[in-house]
């Protein structure tokens, strides 16, 4: 990957009309597609790199895919946010002067947030003992972050686990909480472009909401309070505790949430059978009239799409255009594209996220 800023726009462009055209010469037609840019450099929250030695020297590294041999030490990486663009240098000096930190390092993770929150998560082929974590703590004292030791069997947090995050949405604060190792949004100035574009294209569609893949509750905290009431599901039981936090934190009430994978939740609709999960939600209460679905880059699966095909709105955020368009191709005889947009969460790179609203035909 090239980061080349002076050719952003004309880059972003080009991605956005080669996913059009993707759409349109497979019969589907997009309306008027909004195209939201990423900041041009700075612009990831999220950063790995392995680290690679030379004689006394460390240096952080990647691997091209195409020659996964060849590592590519860097001294900066433009894409980073400019917290970890700021503290690479730094803590590579401070590791390298300190064998008990350095000894079998083999990588380093960076989270960050646009409220300048830092945690540094530290990978080692080693056991980690008390020597360890004493030199980790003064570490994370001098440098004002939180660190986490990892190796085989093995978690040390000198702290917390998470870092905090405040979005500006709408004029609207969001707070939350992203937890190390579960998933958050990347790119934190185009995530804030998702949750504006999805609010505006929710407003106004009333009655109740259900959310699949709801993650750490990104999108259901920004939703909500667009809807009377919201049933909002995820898999994973860190987030399902994330969420419940970020729900709190920012004082939404109208949200019940259930650990659940997609195909429970259609069995549930359905009263094919009961589920203790849900003992406590009443789904007879609910008046769904639109679904929101934000997938892996697999996409939805013919359970899901079937259950999906029941709401008169459909709000579906993609990582993955490919499996979008098989999974729109499938909701086009129930269903018409109302809106469409384009994330450049990854610019430089083939990636787009895309925004799609469906209602009923």
């Amino acid at each position: 990957m090239r980061v080349t800023p002076e050719r952003y726009s004309e880059l972003l462009a080009a991605k956005a009309e080669r996913f059009r055209c993707s759409f349109t010469q497979a019969g589907v037609e997009l309306p008027d597609l909004a195209i939201h840019a990423s900041p041009p450099t700075s612009y990831r929250l999220r950063a790995e790199f392995r680290i690679w030695r030379t004689d006394e020297r460390i240096d952080y590294a990647m691997f091209d895919p195409a020659d996964p041999r060849h590592a590519i030490t860097l001294t900066d990486f433009p894409p980073a946010a400019d917290t970890i663009r700021a503290l690479m240098p730094v803590l590579k000096s401070s590791i390298e002067a300190d064998e008990t930190l350095s000894r079998r390092l083999f990588q380093v993770n960076f989270l960050s947030t646009l409220k300048r929150d830092m945690l540094v998560t530290l990978i080692y082929h080693r056991a980690l003992d008390p020597i360890w974590e004493d030199a980790a703590r003064a570490l994370a004292s001098e440098l004002d972050i939180q660190i986490i030791g990892r190796s085989r069997g093995q978690k040390i947090s000198l702290g917390r686990d998470w870092v905090e995050e405040d979005l500006l949405v709408d004029g609207q604060h969001l707070h939350y909480r992203q937890t190390e190792g579960a998933f958050s949004q990347p790119n934190g100035e185009v995530n804030r472009a998702m949750l504006s574009w999805t609010r505006a294209h929710a407003t106004g569609l009333a009655d109740d909401l259900l959310e699949l893949y709801c993650g750490n509750g990104n999108f259901t905290v920004a939703l909500a309070p667009l809807f009377r009431k919201v049933l909002a599901t995820e898999l994973s039981s860190t987030s399902v505790a994330t969420a419940h936090h970020n729900l709190a934190t920012n004082g939404i009430e109208n949200v019940a949430l259930a650990r659940m994978q997609s195909d429970e939740v259609s069995q549930a609709l359905a009263h094919v059978r009961p589920f203790r999960r849900l003992k406590d939600i009443d789904l007879d209460s609910y008046r769904f009239s639109t679904v929101f679905v934000d997938p892996p880059r697999a996409g939805l699966d013919a359970t899901t799409l079937q259950l999906i095909q029941r709401f008169d709105n459909i709000l579906y955020i993609s990582c993955n255009p490919a499996t979008l368009l098989d999974n729109i191709s499938k909701l086009a005889g129930r269903h018409r594209i109302k809106a469409a947009a384009v994330f450049d969460q990854f610019p430089y790179t083939d990636h787009l996220e895309v925004g799609i609203l469906l209602t009923r035909a």
